[in-house]
């Protein structure tokens, strides 16, 4: 049995705290509200007031939080990861989050005697519950060997893709794919429905040719269907392209499509459907479409 410690109990990290503690560990969970307290004592972990209280007796520390700040605030804050961790203790980092201030926390986690990988993950919370996620990790070999029969309890597929920073350059690869073709599939369907013909007799239709993906299957019929329920809220996406355009602008990179995508999710969140599903990208086109005089 490992002691670990686990930073950010919401809709992915609450599977994930399952998945590994029906492996046999025992886990430490930093937590601020009583009656998340109480949610870690039911699944059987250890509530911590704090990431540094979580993570003293732990052999490797998993975050998984929303944005950049937060990610240096659980681990390198006042009451943060690197206070309370013993030299060589291991981090992961589940979050998706600048890929520039990932190799900044690495090396200072590594200064104060820390080891980190980075590890985001595409999967969704449906993914996490399943423990069917995909893996995508930065870092050294030796630490993600260490990690791997962890890493399994929660994905299928666990990919090295580099140095420390390496697995946030992926995630962030994922999204631009993943996004523009929702994107894509929104025009689609905007097109089908003004010519007259069926959304989903065209979504058939077009499964099976090259314009077929699981983008297609899931999104296609959300939009067909006009359930625009959450899956992965919409908001996470137009965060995680801010992230993208931000690296893109610094480097001077000409990326047309990842910035008109960009610019849609940022209207989303305007009309106030960050907490859709992304498929709402439909609707919010619809609103976009010029008046029939």
């Amino acid at each position: 049995m490992t002691t670990l410690a686990f930073i950010g109990f919401g809709a992915m990290g609450r599977p994930m705290v399952r998945h590994l503690l029906a492996a046999g560990h025992h886990i430490n969970v930093s937590v601020r509200r009583p009656e998340a307290a109480d949610a870690v004592r039911a699944l059987g972990a250890q509530p911590c007031s704090s990431p540094a209280e979580a993570a003293r007796d732990a052999d490797v520390v998993f975050t998984n939080v929303t944005s950049t700040a937060d990610v240096e605030d659980v681990l390198l804050g006042a009451h943060g990861v690197i206070h309370g961790a013993r030299p060589g203790t291991l981090c992961i980092d589940h979050s998706t989050i600048s890929p520039v201030a990932t190799r900044d926390i690495a090396k200072r986690l590594q200064a104060a005697g820390l080891r980190f990988l980075d590890a985001p993950v595409s999967g969704g919370a449906a993914g996490a519950e399943a423990a069917t996620l995909t893996i995508m990790v930065g870092g050294d070999s030796a630490d993600l060997e260490q990690a791997r029969p962890l890493l399994e309890r929660l994905g299928k597929t666990i990919a090295h893709v580099g140095a420390a920073g390496s697995g946030q350059v992926a995630k962030a690869c994922n999204q631009i794919v993943q996004v523009t073709t929702i994107q894509g599939i929104a025009e689609a369907m905007l097109f089908a429905t003004s010519q007259g013909t069926d959304p989903q007799k065209i979504l058939d239709a077009i499964a099976t040719g090259f314009a077929g993906s699981r983008m297609l299957d899931l999104m296609g019929p959300k939009m067909a269907q006009r359930d625009f329920k959450a899956g992965i809220e919409a908001r996470l996406h137009e965060k995680d392209f801010g992230l993208v355009r931000e690296v893109a602008r610094e480097q001077h990179l000409y990326m047309p499509a990842m910035e008109a995508v960009a610019a849609q999710l940022r209207t989303l969140v305007e009309q106030g459907r960050g907490r859709d599903d992304t498929s709402s990208l439909l609707p919010v086109l619809e609103s976009q479409q010029p008046t029939k005089r």
